[in-house]
């Protein structure tokens, strides 16, 4: 594109950066700030800086929040012995747009990969165990997308659950192997929520075959 504004140019590189953003789509965005009163780009420009400058992460479940326990965690209708642990941040916000699920969750900031050098102690794992060890929560589900690594994660963590008097369950199969939970449908996902089953590793004897 050649543009007769480096300042335009500049713009629409910013925003060609972001995941999903083309050039063409970035010129549009551009052009729409361009368009608006100066002051409505302040404004969206102080609501980014704000953004990264103030967001954190819940220091107990590390799900993104505003101060010290996110919103769902300083809920107290929420069921505190129900504990969802996903992958990252985008399956809490898939999770909670059913409105099938009221109780807290655990982020664990990816899953075990070892051909990605992701190993158990990259992830949050051990605030997952030091959680569990207070005794108070009942029950964790494993809402964890089901691919080889999922599994292999899910595996990890059923092993390390082992020794507490704790139910470890995951989600139903409306979610298709291989597929990623963040871009289920709410009805599916929700669905796969409520009609969770026990989690049984390969060498339990009563694991279905």
């Amino acid at each position: 594109m050649n543009f007769s504004s480096k300042l335009i140019e500049e713009a629409v590189s910013a925003f060609a950066s972001l995941p999903g953003i083309g050039k063409k789509t970035a010129l549009r965005l551009t052009l729409h700030l361009v368009s608006q009163d100066v002051e409505y780009s302040r404004e969206f420009a102080q609501a980014l800086t704000q953004m990264r400058e103030k967001i954190r992460h819940c220091i107990d479940c590390h799900n993104i929040s505003d101060a010290e326990h996110c919103a769902i965690c300083a809920n107290p209708g929420r069921d505190k012995g129900l504990v969802c642990v996903v992958e990252g941040i985008r399956d809490v916000m898939a999770i909670e747009e059913t409105g099938q699920f009221r109780g807290l969750y655990h982020v664990l900031g990816g899953i075990i990969s070892p051909i990605e050098g992701i190993g158990p102690e990259q992830l949050n794992i051990d605030s997952l165990i030091q959680r569990v060890e207070k005794g108070t929560i009942k029950e964790l589900i494993l809402a964890i997308s089901p691919t080889i690594e999922g599994e292999t994660t899910m595996y990890y963590l059923t092993r390390k659950m082992a020794d507490h008097d704790i139910r470890v369950s995951t989600i139903a199969r409306g979610v298709s192997f291989g597929g990623d939970l963040e871009y289920a449908d709410e009805l599916t996902l929700g669905r796969s929520i409520q009609a969770r089953i026990p989690y049984r590793v390969a060498s339990d004897p009563d694991a279905r075959s």
